[in-house]
């Protein structure tokens, strides 16, 4: 089934297949759909593409047209993410993940306007979702690149919180950050506050986001506050992974103020880092770097695997505490018919040309 996202309901049942989900992604979740809802959703109408099986969702994707692929005037099936979604990575019912994907793809094979290629954004490498697509793909004869890869900072160990600290942050880093700890209490007592069950999501939710303000992103006019929409957005996605038991959020305070926050969405066994913010009149404290070592703390919970950054690739602050790594990447597959067929070959010489251009400047550059 297609449906339009402003049409869309998320109910039980959606609630029921992120429940069973194969992989998990609180992106894809019913309360951060319908919290997006708020948001410009940029280039074509978004679709969500369900598949249902004896009575039961056993797959989920939001979807839209793109009409550009890269810089190719392309237009074809795509992924949607939004600015503040981290991964594409549809809903698959445990048990189901092969069937659902082929559904899916037979689904936008009859469909006029997918345009012949499909482009997925966001998926884990080598993950349940992945696999699932590669063995889908193969079953229908189809090619199933992957055509770009990063790699950002995970956290997944089985050690304690202060054995992955010692491990994995050098001792001289160590000491000058307990050096820093010590210089922020001479200006008061300093404080750590986990957002706990009858607190009040919204006074967390505006304390982040009149932090986010204070710093660069707010000089710059990105901060979540800064337009309705995206506050809207803030307020329901927060509010909505409160209702659904999801939402963990840390902050620490210098003389009851917020001078550091993060949010985190935990859909166990797994967990995204959401949003980070910290007061840039206390930098030289790194208040952001004291904030993840105290965020280590999530390695005590029995319910977790692991906690993807969803941070940018070698991001510096991240990258200095969380040792793991997770490779998102993109993938592009042909819809049925030579419209199909066509469409994929030149998106893929296009690709092909692309990379040995820069193979061939990077070449050059080496050589002076």
């Amino acid at each position: 089934m297609l449906r339009p996202l402003a049409e869309a309901h998320f109910g039980a049942a959606w609630d029921d297949l992120a429940a069973h989900a194969a992989e998990p992604n609180c992106f894809a979740e019913g309360w951060f759909l319908d919290a997006s809802r708020a948001l410009p959703h940029g280039r074509g109408d978004v679709r969500l593409l369900t598949v249902e099986r004896d009575g039961r969702l056993i797959g989920a994707l939001p979807l839209h047209i793109d009409p550009e692929y890269g810089r190719l005037p392309i237009a074809h099936v795509e992924t949607w993410l939004h600015y503040h979604s981290f991964l594409g990575a549809p809903l698959l019912r445990r048990g189901h993940e092969v069937a659902a994907w082929r559904a899916m793809l037979e689904t936008l094979d009859t469909r006029p306007w997918a345009r012949g290629l499909i482009h997925l954004t966001g998926l884990v490498e080598g993950g349940p979702a992945h696999r699932a697509l590669i063995a889908a793909a193969k079953a229908m004869r189809r090619p199933c690149p992957t055509v770009h890869r990063i790699e950002r900072a995970a956290l997944a160990s089985d050690m304690s919180p202060d054995a992955y600290y010692e491990a994995h942050v050098r001792k001289k880093k160590r000491k000058e950050l307990k050096r820093l700890a010590a210089r922020l209490g001479e200006l008061g007592v300093v404080a750590w506050r986990r957002f706990a069950a009858g607190d009040d999501v919204a006074e967390w939710a505006d304390a982040y986001l009149t932090l986010e303000a204070k710093g660069w992103k707010g000089e710059a006019g990105s901060a979540l506050a800064d337009t309705p929409a995206t506050r809207a957005f803030f307020h329901a996605a927060l509010a909505g992974a409160g209702a659904a038991g999801k939402l963990d959020m840390l902050r620490m305070e210098l003389e009851g103020r917020p001078i550091a926050m993060l949010v985190n969405f935990l859909s166990p066994p797994g967990g995204f880092a959401f949003k980070t913010a910290f007061d840039e009149d206390f930098a030289r404290f790194s208040p952001g770097v004291l904030l993840q070592i105290e965020n280590l703390a999530l390695l005590d919970r029995p319910d977790l695997d692991w906690i993807d950054s969803c941070a940018v690739e070698k991001h510096s602050m991240i990258d200095s505490v969380w040792a793991e790594r997770r490779a998102i990447i993109r993938v592009t597959l042909p819809l049925a018919g030579a419209r199909g067929a066509a469409t994929y070959a030149l998106a893929r010489a296009a690709e092909t040309a692309a990379a040995r251009l820069r193979a061939l400047r990077s070449r050059e550059s080496a050589h002076g």
